[in-house]
């Protein structure tokens, strides 16, 4: 019996039938969320009730926080890095190599990708032309945002030179119609890297470029989890990019 969630409800003035009409589940499931100690809801599911029955989730289900907070093969924090940099190239290159479906180069330059990976260009072709889908979303070089971001990082190799870098890069594709990119600017403390089912999350922390900042390696293992989380923001962040082929054809860039 989860005792807290009934006294809760009762505190409320909440029945069974209002509280399932909330979370959009049917009265059945919350007798058995009641009923069952051991079941836990579907994240989506538990924050809706929280905050109608204004309580936290570490009161209700607690087990749900504490799975969330382990890592493992059975989670989908896979290992973390204090820094970018103290990752293997290798795990980028095993990851590159692995991925059939989507690649999604979230970074805000992306410059270290060409430097440390030997011969990306080929593998992004060869990629691109079996099928995969490849993406890069890249800062504005021309933005307020970036140049805000230059000043605070404060290093002669300016985030538009790095971003320079990457265009250069992917002109030499133009040629495939698997690589895509766009320009957007809300993700310049945050990048996002993806693999089919399978990210490298680092957020940029102030003062301190890419390689400097700490890393996640996660693996997709539930809905509505750390990765489709991040996943959904590259996703909304795409929907609103300027595309670079297109920009540079005008000149513009």
């Amino acid at each position: 019996m989860n005792h807290a969630l009934r006294r809760a409800m009762a505190h409320a003035k909440m029945t069974e039938m209002q509280l399932a009409e909330a979370c959009g589940v049917d009265a059945k499931t919350v007798g058995r969320w009641i009923t069952e100690s051991n079941r836990i809801p579907h994240a989506r599911h538990r924050w809706v009730a929280c905050e109608v029955l204004g309580e936290e989730e570490t009161a209700l289900w607690p087990n749900a926080v504490r799975s969330a907070l382990t890592t493992g093969p059975d989670r989908e924090i896979v290992q973390v890095f204090p820094y970018r940099s103290a990752a293997p190239a290798s795990l980028w290159k095993s990851l590159v190599t692995k991925a059939q479906r989507e690649l999604v180069f979230a970074g805000y330059t992306n410059y270290f990708l060409w430097l440390e990976q030997a011969n990306l260009a080929s593998a992004l072709r060869r990629k691109a032309q079996s099928g995969c889908r490849v993406r890069f979303l890249i800062g504005d070089p021309s933005s307020p945002v970036t140049t805000a971001r230059e000043a605070e990082e404060g290093v002669p190799l300016t985030l538009s030179t790095r971003i320079a870098v990457t265009l250069s890069e992917l002109e030499k594709l133009r040629d495939v119609s698997g690589i895509e990119g766009r320009f957007e600017t809300g993700h310049v403390n945050l990048s996002v890297f993806r693999f089919d089912d399978e990210m490298i999350v680092t957020p940029i922390l102030a003062r301190r470029v890419g390689h400097d900042s700490p890393m996640m390696h996660l693996r997709r293992r539930q809905t509505d989890g750390m990765f489709d989380r991040f996943g959904a923001h590259v996703e909304e962040l795409w929907s609103r990019g300027r595309d670079i082929r297109e920009t540079r054809k005008h000149g513009q860039a």
